[in-house]
Parts: C-alpha cells; structure tokens; sequence
C-alpha cells in the first residue's frame, strides 16, 4: 500500500485452457469467464470520499477469506486510515457479489478467524458464521489495517490489530471495545504482517520511508536506520518487552495454523523478508530463530518504501497444502517446515499477477489482485482490481521457475564461517557466480543439506584466483534441499545463484487470433483503455471509430465526446530506440540494449510501455514484453516473452488483460471478442496467459560494425531470461575482447578473454545454464568490431 505523494477446470467453466461461456448475458447458470476471470465481479472503488484524499487511487484486494459458506473480501485505497470509499464483499456460490453496507472502507488487509467466538475479522469488521457484521468505527480504531492476531493474555476473548503506521490496538472480539497499546513501538514503517506464536506478538515493516517524524527516545525498541541496509525491520513483544529480531524488510508473519492462528504454543512460526542478495525467510522454532534464503523471480518488488509487496504471504490453499508468494515466485510451502525438518519448499511458478492474498474456496485457487490503478498513470480512468479462480495445477503453466539471489553480494565473509542455507531444491538449471577481493587464491567450500535435516555435508570446492571470478554449472538433475558456502580466508565475496526454469515449448493456440508480424497488409488495432466515466473499457478504432465493451465483453455504441482525449491520453511511443546492433533503453537506473527479432516492428506505430499491474510495466520491445518496475526500472528488467506478433496496444481491465492487433480474419474463440461494426476485435485473457506465448528469444550486439576505442566499455546487454545463448565476434584487427557479466546489479567481472584474428569471424557457446543480468564487451585495440549475441 503506498502513501499518497504524487485453465483452469471451474466449478462453473468448460474446460482447462482458460476457455469461456458463450457470449450471452450474465445469468446464474452461465457465468461469463476468460482464463480464470469473471468480469462481472471486478470490483471498484468509487473515490470522492471526505475522509481520504487518496480515496480510489488504488484498487487493490486486500484480502480473501472463505466464511459462512461464502468467499468475504475488502478492498483498499492508499493511506486512508479514517475510511474510505472502499467495501467489505462477499460472493456467494453462484458468484452473485453483495457489498455490505456496513462498509467503512480504508487501506485494509487484515485477516483472522478467531475460534472462540467464530468470527471471521477483516478490516475493522466482526463477521460471524452467520454472516452478521459488525465493526469497530474507524473513527474509534483508526489505521491502515494490516494484520490481526491472537492476545498473548486473553487470546479467548481479545485480539491485537497491527497498523500500518505501527499502532497496536487490542479489541474484545464480543463487545468491540477498542484500546489502543501502542503508538509505535519499533523503527520501520509499513507495516505488512502480525502474528502471535511462543509467547510472542511479532510484527514486520516492510519499509523505511517515514510517515512521521520519530526519535529513538519515542520506540519501545530499536533504532532509526544506521545504515542502508537497515529498511524495514522484524520485532516481537512478549506482553512486558519489544525485542528486535533483524533490520531487514519482512512482509507476512504466519505459522502451520495460518490464518487460525497457532495451534499452540510450540508450533513455529515463519516470516518471509528481503534484503538487497535474495528473500528472506525467517524460522521460530524451540524459541530460536534461524535464517534461510530463496531466490527472487523479480525484482520489481524491492524498494525502500515497501510498497511495492502488496501482500506476499504464505496460505493455506487446500487439501492441507500451503503456497508461499513471494518477489514474483510462487512456491510450495510444506506445513512441516521446521529446523529439523526444512524440506520440502519447491518453486511452483514466476508470475506477473500482483497477489495481495489468496486462497482456497469452493474447489478452486483464487488469488486477489493489486491491478489497474490511477496512481501516476493517466492511461487508466479509475483503480479496479478483480479474483482469479483456477487450480494448483494451472499455476503449474505460469512462468518458468526463473530466479536470483544469494547469500553475499561484496559482503565480509570471515573464513570458515558458513553462509546462510539458499534453496535449491526444484529449480531446473542452476549456476553459482563466486568472486572476492583479496590479493591471492581463495578456495570455497560448498555443503548441502540434502534431506533437509540440518545435516550438512561437503559437495565441492572451488578455488577463485587472486581478485576473481568464478562460475560453477550444477550437473543436470543434482538435487539437495539447501546449499551454503564457505571461504578458506577472510574476504569480502560475493556468491550468487542464477536459476532456470524449463520454458514454455511453444507459443498456445489461445492466442492464434492476433496478428503475426510476418503477416503482409495492415492490421487494424485500436487505443484501448479502462474508462473513468463509467466502469466500461473505451476503445478508439482507426477513423476515429469510438465505443465502449461492457462486462459481457460486448462491444456497444456510446457518445464519441471522449475522442480528442482518448487521442492525447493513448498517444502510441516506442519507449525505446534502435540502431544497427539492437535496442536501447534508457531511465534513471542507466543506459541498455536488449535484443532485436524483426525489422517489421519498425514498419507500423505501437505501444512501447505501459502499466499493467500496479506500479509495474510491460514494455513491448521488437516482439519481446518485458516486465519493470516503477522504481527497480530497466537494470533489473526481466523478459516474459518473444510473441512475435503485431500487438498495438494493452492495457488490463476487470482483471483481464486486454490486447489490441488482432486478424482481420480473427473468429470469436473464447479469447477473441469481435466488434460488430468492423474488424477491430481484441483479444481478451489473463496476464499470466502471456508466459504461454513462448519463450524469450532475439539477437543483436553491444557492436555492429563499430568504431570501438581501446579500454571503453560496451553498453550493457541483456543476457538474463534467456534460454540457450551463443556471441559471434568479428574485428578489422586482431584484437582481444573482454567479455564481461553483471551477474548481482552490483559489479562486473570477467567472463572470457576472446582472441579475434582480423577479418575472422569467433563463436562461442555459452554453457548450458549459463546465466548473469547483464553482459558487456571491451577491447584491447581500436578496432571496427561486431560482437552479436543469439539467444534461441
């Protein structure tokens, strides 16, 4: 939540592609639904409340909880503690949505089932297994509510709610009376997740941009930050006393019972975190808390303030299994994990859905968006957000289990001391990137805990020469729950993972309507956008042909007043550049190049970059989406894939993603939906559905046919994302090129010294699992050079 500057087989679907009703009206026995979504039950906040300036400006699903035989949800607006515009929903069975209207809105996301009484708290509402509601006034318990927990003293009677400024309150769950305990009590802000377990409150921060202005005499415990590293931070309270576990940024704090609460007091309880090397998961086990580490699947998700982890968490989502979503990687998280006991945790997927909850309801996963919003981006009329409804095994055909991170990056490493556990249990391809700062040979030792017992065993050594850099390929199908890392001397050293997953093997016949970029003649495509006025998308067709879609995903007349601002708004731009060797991208964190597919994409006019999910954008480069973020920008950007096809614009709406550049021949197909007064359809699915359109591929180089100077460096290439990887390189003069690779967006190093013979033309095959960010060329002479990478 930000602070306000600026396939699935369905109980009630036909198949397990993402298929669709029929076009015909919405009735109770024939929902409308595209690749999981329903249109008819996006929600929207209205805006215009009193009470919150920011009311409407985000649409997000803060929470999802199954209760009183229905599915209950509210939605948030950013940084409105004393209500919003926002309501509490439930859905019933046959998808009929009601919004209650004992509704107070705010920035919640709370959840919490409270045996006891059983009530199900959400928001500042008490509903019980009737569905009655009650609610504690905002005006009573103001705060952006995050997470609500079970009392230390009175947990039969009382419950403590953590907020997002940092008060804690506690509540009597029969008489709603409210007490505020705490103003804030610990540093950090943002606060994402509470949970009480071993005698302890435990809360989490995910950020560091404050809100007010504290000092240290004003906490409880802890500091304000002493450094960089010091965002976000992790603390309990034991009902005398406020104790800091780390200074890092933590989101969800849970344990086996989830959102039950612990079932008692020895079960452990987990949080997960991130730091700038990797995410964080923390255990409480035996009183003790111990460390472990994951890869990220994205980097979108970093950030000083936290707001872009709108809420990871780790959930309980049938048939006793827990999914864990975390910087863009979902994964299967077993109720077991335990320190002597920690295997088990396995990547399920890379995904672009930004997932504040989720869980498991009437046979079916749904998942909560943070979506379509209107904060800095003028392109949406107004915030919405809406489920998606599937299985386990539909997440399974996601994005590959592409990841990154690890236990040091240029961090004081004294000798023999063990590194952090990192996962490596289920990623498909695996590479470690070790280097180090002293003036001669270093000699690392890697152990595996392969049964996940904390029983670990050496598997390898490796030996980095003097200030160097050295990779190691994992054998295909070697497999251990964890691996850590030790050095023979003291050093500062870096050791970092790089993971690939098995890509998509073709592009899916869902998305056979639209135009491929080979096709001759013009495609039709049309400016597409979720309207303001009304809650229909707006589409401008070429001659200026205007006309809204309705939630049945009808194309239907409307007044074309809206045409001169649609222009303005909708304005199609690159976003980019290109010259001979590929494209270049440029924003505050640098100057790249990215690979080229076809000279086609230069022939006709279409949208570069765009927000599809909140504060995050897909850039649309020469046939390849990538994804970015609003803060991490393109040195952390992130290939999904190379679709080859003519696609003019995007945008999401209703929790659909829709494409404009379909066929002129185009066939309504379930993902197809024609416009009846001409050829401008558009192509409707999720936005997970884009990983299906087949796997990154391209080539271009730093250099084609340059002028080079000795000793200057290349711009930047992307390397990671990508499968199977090979550089030709050709020279006027004999020549040397360094080739040199970013592999933690914290330094480079030296990848291979290539020889090139004047007039020659040098391949070389990258190895298989090969993998960094970034990769550059430099050369000894000054030269004419081309250095060309093909990624396949």
């Amino acid at each position: 939540m930000k602070i306000l500057t600026l396939g699935i087989c369905l109980v009630l679907g036909t198949g397990i592609t993402g298929s669709v009703w029929a076009q015909s009206p919405v009735d109770k026995t024939k929902r409308l639904q595209v690749s999981g979504v329903y249109p008819h039950l996006a929600l929207f906040n209205e805006g215009g409340s009193t009470a919150c300036s920011g009311d409407g400006a985000e649409g997000g699903i803060g929470a999802v909880t199954p209760w009183a035989g229905q599915l209950w949800m509210v939605t948030y607006s950013p940084h409105c503690p004393t209500g919003s515009s926002d309501k509490l929903y439930s859905i019933s069975k046959d998808l009929d949505i009601t919004i209650h209207p004992e509704s107070v809105g705010g920035t919640p996301a709370n959840r919490l089932i409270h045996r006891e009484s059983a009530q199900l708290i959400t928001g500042s509402y008490f509903i019980d297994s009737t569905g009655k509601v009650r609610v504690v006034p905002l005006s009573v318990m103001p705060g952006r509510m995050t997470a609500t927990a079970r009392h230390l003293a009175d947990p039969a009677n009382m419950v403590y709610f953590y907020d997002m400024e940092g008060k804690v309150y506690e509540v009597n769950v029969h008489t709603l009376a409210a007490k505020k305990l705490f103003e804030k009590p610990v540093p950090g802000w943002h606060g994402k997740g509470a949970y009480t377990g071993q005698h302890r409150f435990i809360v989490a921060n995910n950020g560091e941009e404050a809100v007010f202005k504290i000092n240290k005499a004003d906490l409880e415990a802890g500091d304000l930050p002493q450094n960089s590293e010091e965002k976000g931070i992790l603390a309990s309270w034991d009902g005398k006393k406020w104790s800091v576990i780390e200074r890092k940024q933590f989101t969800d704090v849970t344990g086996p019972g989830g959102i039950y609460g612990a079932p008692n007091d020895a079960a452990p309880v987990w949080s997960i975190g991130w730091d700038k090397r990797s995410v964080i998961l923390k255990l409480l086990d035996g009183g003790e808390w111990y460390t472990y580490r994951l890869p990220k699947a994205a980097h979108t998700y970093d950030g000083i303030g936290g707001w872009y982890t709108e809420w990871p968490r780790i959930r309980e989502v049938g048939n006793n299994n827990m999914l864990m979503d975390m910087h863009g990687m979902f994964y299967n998280f077993p109720k077991t994990f335990s320190r002597a006991n920690s295997a088990g945790i396995a990547p399920v997927s890379n995904h672009l859905r930004y997932v504040p909850d989720f869980c498991y309801w009437n046979g079916q996963l749904v998942l909560a968006t943070d979506e379509t919003t209107i904060l800095q981006n003028p392109m949406a009329g107004r915030s919405q957000s809406n489920l998606w409804f599937g299985s386990w095994e539909e997440l399974k055909s996601w994005g590959p289990a592409n990841g990154w991170g690890g236990p040091w990056i240029n961090d004081t490493v004294k000798a023999g001391q063990a590194s952090d556990a990192f996962l490596l249990n289920g990623f498909d391809k695996k590479i470690l990137h070790l280097s180090h700062d002293v003036n001669e040979a270093v000699t690392f030792t890697l152990e595996t805990d392969k049964a996940g017992n904390n029983q670990w065993q050496p598997y390898k050594t490796i030996t980095v020469p003097a200030k160097g850099y050295q990779y190691f390929i994992f054998p295909a199908g070697f497999s251990s729950a964890w691996i850590r890392i030790k050095a023979d001397k003291s050093c500062i050293a870096s050791a970092f993972f790089h993971f690939s997953g098995t890509p998509h093997p073709a592009q899916d016949a869902m998305f056979n309507t639209l135009a491929d970029i080979d096709e001759k003649g013009n495609t039709p495509g049309s400016l597409i956008r979720p309207a303001g006025h009304n809650k229909n998308l707006q589409v401008l067709a070429g001659g200026k042909q205007y006309s809204e879609v309705n939630e049945k995903l009808e194309f239907i007349p409307a007044a074309t007043d809206s045409v001169a601002k649609l222009e303005a708004l909708l304005a199609l731009k690159k976003n980019y550049e290109i010259d001979a060797a590929s494209v270049i991208v440029k924003d505050h964190t640098g100057t790249f190049r990215l690979p080229t597919t076809s000279a086609h994409y230069e022939e006709f006019m279409s949208r570069g970059a765009r927000e599809l999910e909140s504060e995050r954008y897909v850039l649309n480069a020469q046939g390849t989406l990538y994804e970015i973020g609003r803060e991490s920008g393109f040195a952390a950007i992130r290939p999904i894939t190379t679709h080859k096809k003519k696609i003019i614009d995007f945008c999401t709406w209703r929790g659909l993603l829709v494409i404009s550049g379909t066929k002129t021949t185009a066939k309504p197909d379930g993902h197809y939906f024609s416009n009846a007064t001409n050829s401008n359809g558009l192509w409707f699915g999720a936005i997970d559905d884009l990983w299906k359109l087949g796997k990154p591929r391209g080539e271009g180089g730093v250099w084609k046919n340059a002028a080079i100077k000795a000793g200057e460096f290349s711009l930047p290439y992307l390397m990671t994302g990508y499968d199977k990887k090979k550089v030709t390189l050709t020279a006027d003069k004999a020549v040397t090129i360094t080739l040199e690779v970013n592999t933690d967006l914290n330094g480079w190093h030296t990848y291979k010294k290539i020889k090139v013979p004047a007039g020659k033309t040098i391949t070389h095959v990258f190895p298989d699992g090969y993998s960094a960010h970034w990769i550059r060329a430099v050369a000894d002479n000054d030269c004419k050079a081309t250095v060309w990478f093909i990624y396949q």
